[in-house]
Order: structure tokens, then C-alpha cells, then sequence
């Protein structure tokens, strides 16, 4: 494998190392001669777009030669040799994929897609392999060629960069997922969850009874940190044998957040019951396929203010019924704060008013009063947030609330900052604020493998009054009271919406509970929180089951 990619190496400087002699030639001649045109017969070097016979003619080149398992010339037709014959060279010797036909479709513009039909053979054992794809003609920079655009995904559209195809005894047993009731659990049925079987799988397949089969499977590659993602199957030689895993997943709330994440693009919602810590839902909506219910890094926006507002009442800076005035705008340490368009403001409103009507100018007043580092201790001590210490029985992001001074402090108050969340984090929030208990969110029960969970002190029952009652204020006559309405029993909300690095407009956030479920959402770019993450929380919370109301 070493030589064929020193192969490819050579042979993609023979070809570019050609191409600029060509080209230097023309310049030479036309130089000497004045003449801007063609000088002694050699034709200038090709410029803008390839035209629709350069696409179809390099596509053609390159499916040929990938079809007879000729990985350095088929990458020799693409605009980076090197890691286009490392992964085709991956897929007919690691993966062994063999008996390849490639059928073209119609190209659009400089775009073609394919079909691939093939077979994976691996000890005596066959499988047909086929699927759909899609590759991008370009002109090369230096080359002026028509060549492929490459990426991992034109070899298979799941690839991702660092990714490659391996065929062999899986590196564990397979899983039958079950959720709370008994349920089978599939990937099929349930999409979201799909990385978090392979996940499971990779943590429990040796812990759960079964025996390893033969698959084709992508590996990925390390992360940055050492950790290695669970590899995802994409064929199964030989079965072996499942072991039977139980999860805390709810089928019934899994399916209502799966559909309701669907409505919105770049959306994440997580579901916990607050008695237990038992995760109830994932699902996630997004294009990049990222499990941001988990893993999200995101400004939280209001939502945080389920935080402060605890934070406020544990210092004794007011209390839910206290003063915490809502003016146009607040200064802090030279940085001024104002509210969303629209709300009046009140100079005698309560810390309950401004929860409810989700004022920031009311919570960036207590800046200067709150002592550094006190919504720190609260996001930690009380809510365990930030600490990097769950063990959920799959990787998370636990929060970060750091130690802030000047505007970022103040802004930490209002979600802002440097403080970031997921819909998980939120969600445990929303469970700690209901019953005053942090139970760290798990997924698999502790006992299967002896994990300790993360432990915090949790809320004082004043403490936990105060919030639960300007949480189910704000559900029934507050901002988040039109996407709640029709929610019978006991329920609270709070909205949230976050204005992101990486993105024109805002994030939209909203947490609410109701009866033993608490869910979170957040949608990327998706505006205020009642716009978009505010359905996707009441669709779950409708739909959760009249066990948990």
C-alpha cells in the first residue's frame, strides 16, 4: 500500500510538472513573437468552467479505471492524487470490494451523479453492495485538466475526510437495542439515532452477550483528543449474534421528537425525566450530521436565565417576588445591554416579571453585584454543569460557564458570552429546576457497567419553588405561554434566543417540562425561541405520554 501511494505521489507531479511546461512553452513563444494567439501550434491552457464534453469525458476516465480497480489512474483524474488512491486503494484491497460497474446519470452542469453496483467478498463470503452518488468536475488550478473534485464522499456518499472502508471480523459484537419497555430499537425506524447505536454498540457489543460477525464498515479517524467514533456498518457478511442492550430510551417520545425535528433544518432535541436522569429522546435535523442534542457547543440565550435567576435567589441578590427592575437598557463595565424590540420596560417589575417577559436588562443590572465567579459555583455545584465529568454511557458535552470578568460577565447572565450549552445540558437544567436533585442524564443504565455518575448539590426547596413558579408563569401567561397553550397538568418554560459567530441571525432555544419530562431544543439560525425550538419542545412534550404527565 506504501508504493502505491508513493506511485500516486510521482504520478501527480508527472501530470502537473507536464502541464506547466506546456504552458511555459506557450507564454516563451508568444513573448518573442508579440503575437497574443496561438504562437508555433501550441494552443493556450484552458480557462473558466470545463465544458459539458470535459465533464462527461473525465467522469467516463475516472469511472473506468475505478471500475477495474486501477486506483493510481483513477486518482490521476481527480485534483488531489494522493488521497483519492489512498482510499481507492482502501476500497478494492481493505475493504474488498470487488466486481465494480459504475452507470453515469445526467450530468447537471459540471455535476454527475451515478449508481454503483458491486459485491464484498471476505473469506468465502459474498454480499451485493450498491448505492448512490454524486461527483463534482472542475478545472485543476495548475493543471488546467478537467479533473474530479475530490472527497472522501465520492467513493461513498457516508465517507467523511479521514474516513476509510475496511472488511473484516467487526471490532465488536453486534447490539439489539431495546428501549425502556422492551422495545427493539432500529436505525430504520428511529434515524437519529443511528451514530448513537454505533456508539453503543462499540462501548457494550462485549458486554451484552453477542458474538462478533464480518461487515464492511467505515472507520473513522481520531479525533483531536485521541477519542475514536464507533465505526458504522454498511454491510453485514455474517450476522453473528446480537446481545440484547437495554436503554433508557422512550419509543413513544423518541418518534415524536424525531417528527418534530424534521419540521425545522439544523435542529437538536433532547428529552430527560427529571425523577431518574433517564434520556428519553435524541434526535437531531442537521445537514452536517452532527449530534448537537449531545455534543452541541452553543450559547443557550434566555434559557440560561433558569441558571442566573437561581444563582440571584442563592446570593441573595432578590428573590422570585424581589425587585429586578427592567429598564430600556443597562450598562456594565462600558458595554450596554438592551431587550429584544418590543418590550416595554419596568421599573418596577420583579425577578418573577422579568423571567416571565424575559427581560436582559434586569438580570445584567445584578452584574456588578453577583461576585466573580458566583454563576460559576451555581452552574457547577448545583446544577453540575461544566465540570467534563458525566458519564452518560455515550460521549457529551457537559456545559462550560467559565469564570468571567468585565462585559462577559454580564453577558454570561443572559446566555451570552462565553457561556456554552447543548439541548442536554438544557434539558438537565430544566430536570435540576423541577425537583431540585441533579441526576446526571444517562442513556444505558449505570449498572451495566459500574459507571459513577456525576454528583452536584442540587437547589434548595426555596430555591426550587421560586423557579418552578416563574417557569410555569412563563409557560401560561409569559413568552413561552402561545407555544405551550393546550398543555394540560403541571408545566413550565422558559424561551431563549442567541446570536452565534457562525451564523447572520440568531439561534432559537427553548426548555420546558411537563409532568416527569423535560425537553430542550435548539435550531441554528432559527430566530426567536418560540419560532422554531419552542414547537419542536411542546411537540414532545404533547406527545410523551400520559405515564410521565
Amino acid at each position: 500500500m506504501r508504493n502505491g501511494v508513493k506511485a500516486a505521489v510521482v504520478g501527480g507531479m508527472c501530470v502537473t510538472l507536464l502541464s506547466g511546461a506546456g504552458y511555459g512553452l506557450y507564454t516563451f513563444a508568444s513573448a518573442m513573437s508579440g503575437d497574443s494567439g496561438t504562437a508555433a501550434g501550441v494552443a493556450p491552457p484552458r480557462t473558466g468552467p470545463p465544458s459539458g464534453t470535459e465533464v462527461q469525458e473525465t467522469a467516463k476516465a475516472f469511472f473506468g479505471a475505478w471500475e477495474k480497480g486501477d486506483a493510481a489512474t483513477a486518482a490521476s483524474y481527480t485534483n488531489y492524487p494522493e488521497a483519492a488512491e489512498a482510499l481507492l486503494t482502501a476500497y478494492g484491497q481493505d475493504a474488498h470490494i470487488g466486481k465494480v460497474r459504475i452507470t453515469p446519470g445526467t450530468p447537471s452542469g459540471d455535476t454527475v451523479p451515478f449508481a454503483v453496483s458491486a459485491t464484498v467478498s471476505y473469506d468465502g463470503l459474498s454480499k451485493p453492495l450498491s448505492y448512490r452518488g454524486t461527483l463534482t468536475v472542475v478545472r485543476g488550478v495548475t493543471s488546467h485538466r478537467a479533473l474530479v473534485d475530490w472527497r472522501p464522499s465520492v467513493v461513498h456518499p457516508r465517507l467523511r475526510q479521514g474516513d476509510t472502508l475496511t472488511t473484516g471480523k467487526s471490532s465488536a459484537p453486534g447490539i439489539e437495542p431495546v428501549d425502556r419497555a422492551g422495545k427493539v430499537l432500529t436505525r430504520d425506524r428511529y434515524p437519529s439515532l443511528g451514530p448513537l447505536l454505533d456508539e453503543l454498540r462499540d462501548r457494550y457489543g462485549d458486554k451484552a452477550g453477542g458474538r462478533s460477525g464480518v461487515e464492511l464498515v467505515i472507520r473513522h479517524q481520531a479525533a483531536p483528543d485521541g477519542s475514536q467514533a464507533a465505526d458504522t456498518p454498511l454491510v453485514t457478511l455474517a450476522k453473528g449474534r446480537p446481545g440484547r442492550l437495554p436503554t433508557t430510551i422512550g419509543a413513544s417520545v423518541q418518534a415524536a421528537a424525531e417528527a418534530a425535528v424534521l419540521r425545522y433544518p439544523e435542529s437538536s432535541v433532547v428529552a430527560v425525566e427529571p425523577s431518574t436522569g433517564e434520556i428519553l429522546a435524541v434526535a437531531n435535523n442537521r445537514k452536517d450530521g452532527f449530534d448537537a442534542a449531545l455534543l452541541g457547543e452553543r450559547a443557550p440565550g434566555s434559557t440560561m436565565k433558569i441558571v442566573s435567576a437561581a444563582a440571584l435567589i442563592d446570593n441573595g441578590l432578590t428573590t422570585a417576588d424581589g425587585p429586578a427592575p427592567c429598564p430600556p437598557s443597562a450598562v456594565s463595565e462600558s458595554q450596554t445591554f438592551r431587550n429584544l424590540e418590543g418590550l416595554a420596560p419596568d421599573e418596577h417589575a420583579t425577578l418573577a416579571d422579568s423571567f416571565a417577559r424575559s427581560c436582559n436588562t434586569a438580570f445584567i443590572k445584578f452584574a456588578d453585584e453577583l461576585k466573580p465567579g458566583s454563576l460559576t459555583r451555581e452552574a457547577e455545584e448545583r446544577f453540575g454543569l461544566g465540570r467534563n465529568d458525566w458519564q452518560a454511557g455515550v460521549p457529551t458535552f457537559d456545559g462550560r460557564v467559565p469564570a468571567s470578568d468585565g462585559p462577559d460577565n454580564a453577558a454570561s447572565l443572559i446566555g451570552q458570552g462565553r457561556v456554552q450549552l447543548s439541548p442536554l445540558n438544557m434539558a438537565s437544567v430544566t430536570a435540576t429546576a423541577m425537583t431540585g436533585a441533579f441526576r446526571q442524564p444517562v442513556i444505558v443504565p449505570l449498572s451495566l457497567d459500574g459507571r459513577e455518575p456525576a454528583r452536584a448539590r442540587g437547589l434548595a426547596p426555596g430555591t426550587v419553588r421560586q423557579l418552578r413558579a416563574m417557569m410555569r408563569r412563563t409557560a401560561r401567561s409569559g413568552t413561552a405561554a402561545g407555544v405551550m397553550a393546550g398543555l394540560s397538568g403541571d408545566v413550565g418554560a422558559k424561551t431563549g434566543s442567541a446570536e452565534a459567530d457562525d451564523t447572520a441571525g440568531s439561534d432559537s432555544w427553548f426548555t420546558g417540562y411537563r409532568g416527569d419530562v423535560a425537553a430542550a431544543a435548539m435550531v441554528q439560525d432559527g430566530g426567536h425561541g418560540i419560532d422554531a425550538a419552542g414547537p419542536i419542545v411542546a411537540t414532545v412534550l404533547r406527545n410523551a405520554g400520559e405515564d410521565h404527565s
